[in-house]
């Protein structure tokens, strides 16, 4: 087991707080009989290979040691290590739905990357707090912006690649004792298009194996959602399930394959679940939590009805509109920034623009964002990260600024 881990020159690979030679231990230690040891382990690894949805030189090479880790049934925490292995490969999957991984537009914005990495200083390393210098930093400052896309694209590239040899494995995990393995298996074959061809028959045979009741009806959302991202519509029959999520993911794959021939019954379920609040008695989840979109299917079901096109825009809009001033956090950037791009289809606001010169569907979103708390906090606290969003598109940043702006 991890054979060759300490041959790698690790203290010459860098991750986000410079050398990467704490790297070994962190993997050795996803192996501990003691869950606070994995625990701690996985938290590190997640903040210097995976730091805030980038991914560093070191990240390649530590992926094949993580697959291998999940190759063995002994292993603990599988499921918590599918998840590592799927952002490391993609990133935060909020960025690539509801269309998919553009694995394509990657590689070929990675063109010319290898080169630049080749002449990167290897990182600081050490103890001294006071002596680092972080030097393979001011070589990517030194790069200029097409330079600096291409190498960290090249290396997302390679990342993503490392993960994509572990494709047969991701299959099998389909058929694992652990119904969360074959869980987070499913969604992370999601992301690899170029695998679609193999990857879909083992999706469909796991989709008729599955139970479609409690933890099994996650499972086959799942299976639908994936499939339905790898090119596949779901079967039409599985928008008439007895269970809401696996009627979501259905809705959601056939969507993302029929694009604005999607069939009524599909677009209903989609309409229905983007209205939904996120808590309460009228939430359709009933207790399932799928791992796209962190679990918010209501927000991805307002991502897929871009989808549909502009045959449904306006009840979409009504859809996402109702249901802004319900949510709070990561929910209120989802349901806000899909608003926002279809009340500003042109972009941001001209500089000067009065509040009487919004159009109506602009006017009607600022409107329910000066009336609604809600979606400006995250924990009851102010969300900077929303301001930042609306004053992106030309809008005061904060209610009452925005309250004013609508009487101009």
């Amino acid at each position: 087991m991890l054979d060759g881990l300490d041959d790698i020159e690790w203290r010459r690979l860098g991750h986000a707080y410079g050398a990467a030679d704490d790297v070994p231990d962190l993997i050795r230690a996803l192996r501990s009989p003691d869950p606070a040891t994995r625990d701690d382990a996985l938290g590190t690894l997640y903040t210097t290979v995976y730091h805030q949805g980038s991914r560093y030189q070191a990240s390649a090479y530590a992926v094949p040691f993580l697959l291998e880790l999940l190759a063995d049934p002994a292993t603990p925490d599988r499921p918590a290590l599918l998840a590592l292995v799927t952002s490391l490969a993609i990133g935060p999957d909020e960025a690539v739905l509801p269309d998919g991984f553009p694995i394509g537009a990657y590689r070929r914005t990675a063109e010319g990357g290898r080169e630049l990495l080749a002449a990167k200083p290897a990182p600081w390393t050490g103890v001294d707090e006071t002596a680092k210098e972080y030097v393979e930093y001011a070589y990517v400052e030194s790069l200029d912006a097409a330079e600096r896309d291409r190498l960290w694209a090249y290396i997302d590239v390679a990342v993503y690649d490392a993960a994509l040899a572990g494709v047969p494995l991701l299959r099998d995990l389909l058929d694992d004792s652990d119904p969360w393995v074959r869980v987070g298996s499913a969604y992370a074959l999601a992301w690899f298009p170029e695998e679609a061809a193999g990857s879909l028959p083992a999706l469909a045979r796991a989709t008729q194996t599955a139970p479609v009741t409690g933890a099994g009806a996650v499972e086959v959302a799942t299976l639908l959602i994936a499939s339905g991202l790898l090119g596949a519509a779901p079967d039409h029959r599985s928008l008439a399930a007895p269970h809401p999520v696996v009627r979501c993911g259905a809705a959601i794959g056939r969507a993302r394959v029929r694009g604005p021939e999607t069939d009524p019954e599909a677009v209903e379920e989609l309409l229905a679940w983007a209205a939904a609040p996120p808590t309460g008695a009228d939430d359709p989840t009933d207790g399932g939590w799928v791992p796209f979109l962190g679990g918010d299917l209501s927000g991805y079901a307002g991502l897929a009805l871009r989808q549909l096109g502009p045959r449904h825009a306006d009840r979409a809009f009504d859809a996402l509109t109702g249901r802004l001033p319900t949510v709070s956090g990561d929910q209120s950037l989802t349901v806000l920034g899909e608003a926002l791009r279809m009340a500003f289809p042109d972009g941001p606001l001209p500089s000067g623009t009065p509040g009487a010169g919004l159009t109506p569907r602009q006017r009607r979103l600022a409107e329910v964002l000066s009336r609604s708390p809600e979606p400006w906090l995250i924990d009851g606290q102010e969300f900077g990260n929303v301001a930042m969003l609306v004053e992106e598109y030309g809008l005061p940043d904060d209610r009452t600024a925005l309250t004013a702006y609508l009487t101009t």
